[in-house]
């Protein structure tokens, strides 16, 4: 156990930003939904995550083949094969996805009871899969060349995929472990009681929005950085339409908010 500790301790300092995303997200997530279902999702995700990781290194389901290179390990907490810091950042992508699909996906000057059945509706779990996949699109090409960055070489995949690198079968793997861990939350969080202390509003919900944007940006801002100029305006074409969108929706959340306080100061 001690070993344990020191390892987490070791993997903190080795991946910083990580915890910093964490943080960020455990922050953003225990305002707007509380602090039981933020452990209950941070959990669902991680364990769906490392079954998904450890199943794919060993028979290539969901994501594809693939192996982790061992050489970090006895510097950071390695969980089997897997780096812990690798199925943990899943916790905080899929909350961050699931909050810009609500973003998306919420009426302008909507209710508390309109946020909480948007929250639970299956538009929003199908568009959580598909924009987490979204992500790892921008990142698991740029974490591929980590050997280029401070992320270092962690991981290879035996042949080389036909998106920079990357095979199809990746992404179709994070569309399903992000579908699974959102499905699997949506029932907890309708069999769960409304937390008193959450914050049902629209404010929380584009917090997390912006905590998606500022990982997107981090990942695209390394791809630069290393040269890789094609994979970052791909990435940044991919995204042109759903940024639209985002802003769209908050302009539409802004004129309802002014609307509703010109009319109560009526």
């Amino acid at each position: 156990m001690a070993e344990a500790i020191q390892l987490l301790i070791a993997t903190v300092f080795l991946r910083p930003y990580v915890f910093i995303f964490l943080a960020f997200y455990l922050t953003a997530a225990t305002v707007a939904i509380g602090w039981q279902r933020t452990a209950l999702l941070t959990g669902i995700a991680w364990v769906v995550a490392f079954s998904a990781e450890y199943s794919s290194t060993r028979n290539g389901i969901p994501f594809g083949f693939y192996s982790y290179i061992p050489d970090t390990k006895g510097r950071e907490l390695w969980i089997s094969n897997v780096p812990f810091m690798d199925s943990l950042s899943f916790t905080f992508l899929a909350y961050v996805s699931f909050t810009l699909a609500q973003w998306l996906r919420l009426p302008a000057g909507a209710s508390d009871r309109e946020v909480v059945a948007v929250r639970r509706s299956w538009p929003v779990l199908a568009l959580t899969a598909f924009l987490f996949m979204l992500i790892d699109v921008v990142i698991d090409p740029v974490a591929l060349r980590g050997d280029r960055w401070f992320l270092g070489k962690i991981y290879n995949y035996p042949e080389p995929g036909i998106y920079f690198g990357v095979p199809l079968t990746n992404f179709l793997g994070w569309a399903i472990v992000g579908f699974v861990t959102m499905a699997i939350f949506q029932q907890v969080d309708r069999a769960l009681p409304l937390d008193r202390n959450s914050s049902l509003g629209v404010k929380p919900i584009l917090c997390g929005t912006m905590l998606y944007y500022l990982i997107l940006v981090f990942n695209l801002v390394m791809t630069f950085v290393i040269g890789e100029m094609l994979l970052g305006i791909t990435g940044i074409l991919l995204y042109t339409p759903i940024t639209w969108m985002v802003f769209k929706r908050y302009w539409q959340w802004s004129a309802a908010h002014r609307f509703v306080g010109r009319g109560a100061l009526s």
